[in-house]
């Protein structure tokens, strides 16, 4: 698809921000890769993505969409729900949603699995169509997949408006004490840390709501918490907990090898205790509630407390 405008802006920017913020459906990287393709002509020539544009210069872009070449695999899935539209994965731990090149090309992830088990229409409009809302590889939880343009527009339209109700069970180090409780905070990326995010001076910082509750204890060693999140930023939770210094057990980035070795030789897991087990949404003005069972592992620790 080709667009042709023209640029209304106050001061000279970069083209690929101020592309991608007019494009949101699309990544800045993707921007940059169009840009570096040749598919951007700012008043007729090819220009590089480091290039400044002013008012009134003249845009040609063409967005192209790549086909996936991702393989269909047979990957065993815990479906919780599924329809013509949308299917809803009770997701192991260890899995990746989509192949990233960090992890040299390898497969078996949600996306391969999807491929095999049902029918996934091919969405035109997002880089990364189907999977509508992010997780960490490492935490086990409900998530949403889109099977068409229309359900993908309308899943991301009811995040954006805070619309789906997501609850979360975790396991804290320590025994907490106060029965409810609410971390309001900016959050967002950490200027030591690639990796992290962080209530303490961060870069570009945006609000963060997480409301819990304790639903049990184990011992005097662990609090089991359920959990809310009335925003969505990268590893709230995690985060969140860690800053007052209940953090998540086993979470490789934000806690102490230490408490992690112990849990591990104790009770054989060996990823961050956090699971996303409610989702309730208005899927075309019917009430959807699905609850879900935790995975083993954690069963394991928690045992009949829940």
């Amino acid at each position: 698809m080709k667009y042709n405008f023209s640029i209304i802006i106050e001061k000279k920017m970069r083209v690929d921000m101020y592309l991608s913020a007019l494009f949101s459906d699309y990544s800045r990287s993707y921007i940059q890769k169009l840009i570096d393709n040749n598919h951007l002509k700012i008043n007729w020539k090819i220009l590089n993505k480091n290039k400044k544009i002013s008012n009134g210069d003249e845009v040609e872009l063409e967005i192209v969409v790549e086909k996936s070449n991702v393989e269909a695999e047979n990957i065993p899935l815990d479906i919780v729900y599924e329809d013509e539209n949308i299917v809803i994965i009770n997701k192991d731990a260890g899995m990746n949603t989509h192949i990233v090149s960090w992890e040299e090309g390898k497969t078996w992830t949600l996306v391969n699995a999807l491929l095999y088990h049902c029918t996934l229409a091919s969405i035109w409009w997002v880089e990364r169509p189907w999977i509508v809302h992010r997780l960490d590889k490492d935490t086990s939880w409900l998530i949403m997949v889109a099977k068409n343009d229309k359900m993908m527009q309308y899943l991301q339209k009811i995040i954006k408006n805070r619309e789906v109700d997501k609850y979360y069970i975790a396991i804290v180090a320590w025994k907490l004490s106060e029965e409810k409780f609410t971390i309001k905070s900016l959050i967002w990326r950490d200027p030591n840390s690639r990796i992290k995010m962080t209530t303490k001076n961060p870069i570009n910082p945006k609000q963060a709501i997480t409301h819990w509750e304790i639903i049990g204890h184990i011992w005097d060693d662990f609090t089991i918490v359920k959990l809310k999140l009335e925003t969505g930023r990268t590893h709230q939770i995690r985060v969140h907990l860690a800053s007052i210094w209940y953090p998540i057990i086993w979470d490789k980035v934000y806690w102490s090898n230490k408490i992690n070795k112990k849990v591990l030789e104790k009770y054989w897991l060996n990823r961050q205790a956090l699971h996303a087990y409610e989702l309730g949404f208005n899927l075309f003005w019917k009430e959807k509630y699905f609850k879900w069972e935790l995975k083993s592992d954690m069963k394991k620790i928690i045992w009949n407390i829940l």
